[in-house]
């Protein structure tokens, strides 16, 4: 067994206990931005290290983990994400609690189980990874012990994410009782479609569904986003949703491949009412996460459609999307922490006057949300580019022109925020201070966004080698 391939997941649990230990080893009354800081750096040479696996195609564990392209591909979303997250969490989690340290080895265990995830060529070590990255964020989102939302918002998720675990383990067991086998590969070799496989699929569905925010598995999300703490907010809407595509792709174009007839209809069902639903739910928002939760419902319906081409073309521009709605939603979600930071509330009312107070910020605020609704020559256009002309190539151009038109209503409620910044009264007089390390993901987030809007062929071209890796 090569256990060199498991050398990035081993290297992020060694850096969470180190985070741990240090964390013991600090005085109690000392800040623990240097434990932040530290995370950062160690992802940092993970995130170099795992350049070096990209050619490898090879599995661990009797063939149960597997790193290729398409693995590492969304190890590195996962890592950059959480590295962006850190950096503009700092000041955040400081005031937020005093428990800094397991706060940050929490949040990089939770990058272990999506890194699994990613890796995972069966149902129970997909299951096991999936388990792991969930059960540390029912911590996460109930971590601001201050806040009766976010206790309320942990709560909510930790029930409803174990009814929606079970009913997904429960799709697995009639998956293995019927074709003997958990193996992804052997899988595809004896499934038919029995009553049985389709009814345990279909319980497979519902589970992912409710880990991506799908409509009608949705309604925890809005709730759960407002409550938790920024930074897991953020992680919950770039890397615990990325994961979960990551995992669908897998199943459904390895170890479903053959029922494409059955769960293609439901797929186009399911991404159609998300992006609806998703719209029109965030109109109405006054909360600037809330909002963010049914803009993400939106877009895990523009990435879901992206299956429904049924080829690399189709995972290649739902990968690329993949990227896109991180870099977009990082720059939001930082936005909203250096907001809260300076007023404590994180209300769409609370940007008034942003314009004013910081410039920098309104502009990436601007561009991430115009990012989001696919305007061009903002990056969000290219991705929506890819999936909408992939499935319309494969019959689905009605939805393709549902999503396009969603997306050009979706400019509306986005431009209801930056009316706010750029109109509205300043609503605080107080001289608006943001850390270094939170200005460098503002400007991160703005420069990645419009360089990949510009020049997408490097994102594009790995994006299909790994979309490849899958046939």
């Amino acid at each position: 067994m090569n256990i060199a391939l498991l050398t990035s997941e081993i290297a992020v649990v060694i850096l969470a206990l180190l985070i741990i230990i240090f964390d013991l080893l600090l005085p109690r009354q000392e800040t623990r931005r240097s434990l932040g800081a530290f995370a950062v750096c160690g992802l940092l040479g993970i995130l170099v290290y795992t350049f070096s696996q990209y050619g490898i195609s090879a599995t661990v564990y009797h063939g149960f983990f597997v790193v290729d392209t398409f693995a590492l591909f969304f190890k590195q979303l996962f890592i950059v994400a959480t590295i962006l997250t850190l950096l503009f969490s700092l000041d955040y989690v400081e005031k937020m609690t005093r428990n800094a340290g397991e706060f940050y080895a929490l949040l990089l265990l939770g990058l272990v189980g999506m890194m699994v995830m990613a890796s995972a060529t069966d149902l129970l070590t997909l299951f096991v990874g999936l388990e792991l990255m969930t059960i540390v964020f029912y911590v996460l989102v109930g971590f601001d012990l201050k806040s009766v939302k976010s206790s309320e918002a942990g709560i909510k998720y930790a029930i409803l994410g174990s009814a929606s675990s079970a009913v997904f383990l429960y799709g697995v067991s009639w998956i293995y009782g019927f074709t003997g086998n958990i193996m992804l590969s052997q899988i595809a070799e004896h499934i038919t479609a029995s009553p049985a496989v389709l009814f345990g699929m279909g319980l497979m569905i519902a589970g992912f569904c409710f880990k991506l925010s799908i409509v009608p598995f949705h309604m925890w999300a809005p709730d759960v986003y407002e409550g938790a703490p920024i930074p897991v907010t953020a992680m919950l809407a770039m890397a615990s949703k990325a994961a979960g595509f990551a995992i669908v792709l897998r199943v459904f174009f390895v170890a479903f491949n053959d029922l494409q007839m059955y769960w293609l209809p439901i797929i186009s069902i399911l991404a159609g009412l998300s992006m609806v639903v998703g719209i029109v739910g965030a109109i109405w928002q006054k909360n600037t996460k809330r909002m963010l939760a049914y803009s993400s419902i939106a877009q895990a319906g523009y990435i879901l459609s992206g299956m429904l081409a049924a080829n690399s073309a189709g995972v290649k521009g739902m990968l690329v999307y993949a990227v896109l709605y991180m870099v977009a939603n990082v720059g939001a979600f930082a936005v909203t922490a250096a907001v809260y930071n300076q007023c404590g509330s994180d209300d769409i009312e609370d940007l008034s006057g942003l314009s004013q107070k910081s410039p920098l910020l309104a502009v990436v605020m601007t561009v991430s949300l115009m990012s989001m609704a696919g305007l061009p020559p903002m990056a969000g256009f290219i991705g929506k580019m890819y999936i909408f002309m992939a499935i319309a190539d494969n019959g689905y151009l009605w939805l393709a022109i549902l999503g396009l038109v969603i997306s050009m209503i979706s400019v509306y409620y986005y431009i209801l925020v930056v009316r706010t910044m750029y109109r509205n009264a300043v609503k605080d007089q107080q001289i608006f201070t943001m850390s270094g390390s939170l200005r460098i993901v503002a400007l991160l987030s703005l420069i990645a966004t419009l360089f990949i809007g510009i020049y997408p062929a490097p994102l594009a071209t790995l994006a299909n080698a790994a979309a490849m890796a899958l046939w």
